[in-house]
């Protein structure tokens, strides 16, 4: 049925942020949100935040330039929530955020048919319990130097991760020094040379939703390098967009987490969160654990992926299996 924009609201500003009155919340938002953006204003000011909201042009390619012309102002508030049409989390400011104990919240608000994210059934996914879900694969992957992923339609990706610890989202924001995402997942910035193979979309194309045919794919040294017809040339296009080379770069694997999410290209964060899929997130991979900028991110996502962490099996055709 989905939520109404109060209560998705609520469940950002306190059941992931949990803002406590007297706090400074800052709301990062665009002007093509404003419903929504407002929605979250009037819940952090019912909890007795003081709330700033600041509004920037969703056309930005890169929102990051814009926030750090206004540093001083971002990093005097207690929690931000970056309630744009993009994800904010790799920027290099929110790892600025979270050194100096402020807590960041990516709430990318893209959607494709219309609905306002916030009202999305994904949204009220249990945090603890996807937390359970991606346990036993996360400590197998913190072990991991190498991840080798494949499903029945012929992915065959190598993805080399030394020296890049995991982490897990599920939403909470809640303490300082940690960010969330409404994107319920494992995440690992891995390392941005070493991800090789074939890989088959048939799940999502980040923001461009679900292709109408499953797409073939070519990773060689941490970039991708060949995209096919069809959809793999709008694919391309939409990367060409960026202006930046970066953005071929494998810079994350990624493992959905929330039973709400479906993945069917209406909602850019329902597609990536959905459990049974995975997901490479491509570019800018920053306040994930890597070290490559660029200039976005986005993320490319698979169905009933099987997963070894070495040689741990951690995912038989999308069910974990630690």
């Amino acid at each position: 049925m989905g939520l109404t924009l109060d209560e998705g609201a609520h469940i950002v500003i306190d059941r992931w942020c949990r803002v406590q009155p007297g706090e400074r919340a800052l709301i990062i938002s665009d002007e093509c949100h404003v419903q929504e953006s407002m929605a979250l204003w009037t819940a952090a000011d019912r909890a007795g935040a003081m709330v700033s909201l600041l509004t920037i042009q969703e056309r930005l390619t890169q929102p990051g330039a814009v926030l750090r012309s206004l540093a001083d102002f971002v990093m005097q508030n207690n929690v931000i929530i970056g309630a744009t049409n993009v994800s904010l989390v790799t920027n290099r400011i929110t790892q600025e955020v979270l050194a100096e104990g402020g807590r960041f919240l990516s709430l990318p608000l893209s959607s494709n048919n219309g609905q306002p994210a916030l009202t999305f059934d994904f949204m009220d996914m249990d945090p603890y319990e996807a937390e359970r879900t991606g346990r036993g694969m996360l400590e197998a992957l913190r072990r991991a130097e190498r991840v080798h992923v494949t499903t029945a339609l012929g992915t065959d990706l190598f993805i080399g991760k030394r020296g890049r610890t995991p982490g897990l989202f599920n939403g909470l924001a809640d303490r300082p020094g940690k960010a969330g995402s409404s994107s319920f997942e494992i995440y690992i910035g891995v390392e941005e040379r070493l991800t090789d193979g074939r890989a088959v979309v048939d799940g999502s194309l980040g923001y461009l939703g679900c292709p109408a045919e499953p797409v073939p794919l070519l990773f060689r040294q941490g970039r991708l390098v060949q995209t096919g017809s069809g959809a793999g040339e709008k694919l391309r296009r939409y990367m060409d967009s960026f202006g930046d080379p970066g953005i071929y770069v494998a810079g994350e694997l990624g493992i959905g987490l929330n039973r709400k999410s479906r993945c069917v290209g209406n909602c850019y964060i329902e597609d990536e969160s959905t459990f049974t899929t995975f997901h490479i997130g491509m570019g800018r991979n920053l306040a994930l654990g890597g070290v490559h900028d660029a200039a976005g991110h986005f993320d490319l996502v698979f169905r009933f992926p099987t997963i070894y962490a070495d040689d741990v099996l951690i995912m038989r055709d999308g069910q974990p299996t630690v």
